[in-house]
């Protein structure tokens, strides 16, 4: 990438940034800029209008997952240094990664299933003397506060996979749900976690208290009813954030997929569990992503964010990057989400590790072999937006009945505008913005992102 700079370039110019489904160009900044014009050509418009705005913007980012802090954490130390600039820096080759998801205790891509207070068959814990942030993925913690040496400002989200069996109907990992007499008990677990967090330098700003609350077969997992995380929330999690001077602390509901909104809407509907809620988490492995836009219209005030989407071994990097491009950043954006997550950051080439009973085909948006690092497809749908949309950017309104789109006006002045052309020819067209026009063309499988200062042109 280029490290031209946004002063370095004329009023009327917009700097252009590709990637191509053939990988002829990944992020690849343009040789020559587009201009802006009195009179537009006859082509099909994208209207750009910074004056109607919409969600303001949290981040971008992927799952620090405790397989990618291992991998990453292995590497020799100029290497990994590095590699952390690019990911959570902006400048020259920065990608400006501005949000991370992490699991509280293993997701299904650590090593193996833990929790912070992993017992005998048989013992209980009730005090949490036993509670151990260290247990399991070690290099999760001083990993992040590398990270945070380079950007203190990362947003930091959690996520709890499963709770320690010992509380659980089924006592295993996999599958079960909370016994209602440890509801309190793992109210107190995630408040424990947040502290020792904190007491590490790290504060989590938001969590959700289960990773797909209806998925019984991962590894781990834990099944939690609609109306079960209603009351955990109204009774249990909310005051006990509270108790804990843990208001800061946003909760969000759901954190699945896009086929069962009445989960979310459900928990919604109870006031009490409302009052301490700030929205809901969601996934794409089921479902529209326009569910969002539903949501929105009957909970204006509760925030969507979009956590988690894989991808897979079987896949091809054009056919994903389409995909991904037109349905995760474009459409959960242009269907108010605040944030867009990609799931795994890092992976070997086997798409390990993982645990045993977890998903084994998950490609990282890095391939992390040896001392080699390789940039994968989530790497180049993130960088397209994470590294010109910082938080606090704006949605504003963009049109266009021929290509998919979505628009930015950022915290330092610039229109960005993210452009998918995922047909099979090339597309002409304008961009129209304060009644001047300028010409661009997109090869046939692409992603573009346009950057111009917004000043009255």
């Amino acid at each position: 990438m280029s490290n031209t700079s946004t002063a370095d370039f004329h009023i009327n110019d917009i700097q252009v940034w590709l990637t191509s489904a053939d990988q002829s160009h990944v992020l690849t900044q343009q040789a020559q800029n587009i201009s802006f014009v009195n009179h537009p050509s006859d082509l099909p418009t994208i209207i750009v209008d910074a004056q109607t705005p919409y969600q303001t913007m949290e981040g971008f980012g992927f799952s620090l997952t405790g397989g990618s802090a291992m991998l990453i954490s292995r590497l020799p130390e100029p290497i990994k240094q590095g590699l952390l600039n690019e990911l959570f820096l902006s400048d020259d080759n920065g990608i400006g990664v501005s949000c991370l998801r992490l699991s509280i205790g293993a997701s299904d891509l650590s090593e193996r299933s833990y929790t912070y207070d992993d017992l005998a068959p048989g013992q209980t814990d009730f005090e949490l003397k036993h509670f151990d942030i260290e247990a399991g993925d070690k290099e999760v913690i001083p990993l992040l506060q590398d990270i945070l040496a380079i950007n203190p400002d990362i947003t930091i989200i959690a996520t709890a996979w499963s709770a320690p069996p010992w509380m659980k109907t089924n006592h295993s990992f996999v599958g079960g749900e909370l016994k209602p007499a440890c509801y309190e008990l793992y109210a107190n677990y995630l408040v424990k976690y947040l502290h020792s967090m904190r007491d590490n330098g790290i504060i989590i700003h938001a969590i959700t208290p289960q990773n797909e609350p209806l998925n019984h077969k991962n590894d781990p997992s834990m099944v939690m009813q609609a109306a079960d995380q209603a009351e955990f929330i109204k009774s249990y999690l909310g005051p006990a954030l509270l108790a804990a001077g843990l208001q800061d602390v946003e909760l969000f509901c759901w954190d699945h997929n896009c086929d069962v909104k009445e989960y979310p809407l459900e928990v919604f509907a109870d006031a009490g569990a409302r009052q301490y809620l700030s929205g809901s988490a969601w996934h794409l492995y089921g479902g529209d992503i326009a569910v969002l836009s539903e949501v929105h219209a009957a909970y204006p005030e509760m925030k969507l964010y979009f956590t988690e989407q894989w991808v897979g071994s079987d896949g091809q990097f054009g056919g994903d990057l389409l995909w991904h491009i037109r349905h995760v950043l474009i459409g959960s954006t242009r269907h108010w989400s605040r944030l867009v997550l990609e799931w795994n950051l890092a992976a070997d080439p086997f798409c390990c590790p993982h645990t045993a009973g977890g998903e084994a085909r998950c490609v990282g948006a890095l391939t992390i072999n040896g001392e080699q690092v390789f940039r994968n497809v989530a790497y180049y749908i993130i960088a397209h937006a994470a590294k010109w949309v910082k938080p606090g950017s704006v949605r504003i309104h963009t049109h266009s009945a021929l290509l998919a789109n979505v628009g930015f006006l950022t915290t330092d002045k610039q229109l960005v505008l993210i452009v998918l052309n995922d047909t099979e020819t090339q597309q002409a067209f304008n961009i129209v913005h304060q009644g001047r026009s300028a010409t661009a063309i997109m090869p046939a499988g692409s992603v573009a992102t346009f950057v111009w200062p917004e000043r009255h042109i």
